[in-house]
């Protein structure tokens, strides 16, 4: 993985440990040399996993809009910043600068933006892995659904072996590494499953 896309809030949020490991994994991606794709903002969690890319060398490309650098939020350190004009123009560029996904804490944009790159994987547009840090359990309510999703009938347990879950680093890097994409896609007959 030459790049990872990192979408996460641009609050810091209730816990240390959010700002915490959001830097340590911009400073992981750095020594890995890997760059970090990410939403070019230098506030919250944004901001932090931009700095530990940035201060340990590493790759960092902002993905902007026009309307959000408007308002001075834009990180004025990165190694490139590339301004678009719509939210989904946003993704589908972080998309193809990246060779995954990683979801940190954040709010609804962040879930927007992860679920949008997972439900492309589900439907076989790319075969990237995609991927959470659950910091400090941060995402452990939204897995408990994504079991409901899977006991109710609405995933199949395939898709959901898409999404690769780990609170750490090192480890979900070498998961998103080894990552095979499932050769099924959503709309197999359900006796084929």
């Amino acid at each position: 993985m030459k790049k990872i896309t990192v979408f996460c809030g641009s609050s810091f949020g209730t816990e240390i440990e959010y700002e915490e490991q959001a830097y340590l994994l911009g400073k992981t991606l750095a020594e890995r040399n890997i760059g970090l794709v990410y939403g070019g903002a230098n506030v919250g969690l944004m901001g932090a996993v931009a700095n530990g890319a940035i201060e340990n060398r590493g790759e960092v490309i902002g993905v902007l809009p026009h309307f959000l650098q408007n308002k001075e939020i834009a990180h004025t350190g990165l190694t490139e910043l590339v301004l678009v004009e719509t939210m989904h123009e946003r993704k589908t560029k972080m998309n193809d600068l990246s060779d995954g996904v990683i979801a940190l804490p954040g709010g609804f944009g962040t879930l927007e933006e992860f679920f949008e790159m997972l439900t492309w994987a589900q439907l076989g547009l790319h075969k990237k892995p995609i991927a959470i840090l659950n910091i400090y359990g941060f995402y452990d309510e939204l897995i408990a659904m994504i079991e409901t999703m899977v006991k109710k009938g609405f995933l199949k347990p395939v898709n959901q072996s898409m999404l690769l879950i780990n609170n750490d680093i090192n480890d979900l890097l070498d998961q998103m590494a080894n990552y095979e994409a499932p050769v099924v896609g959503k709309w197999i007959a359900k006796d084929e499953v």
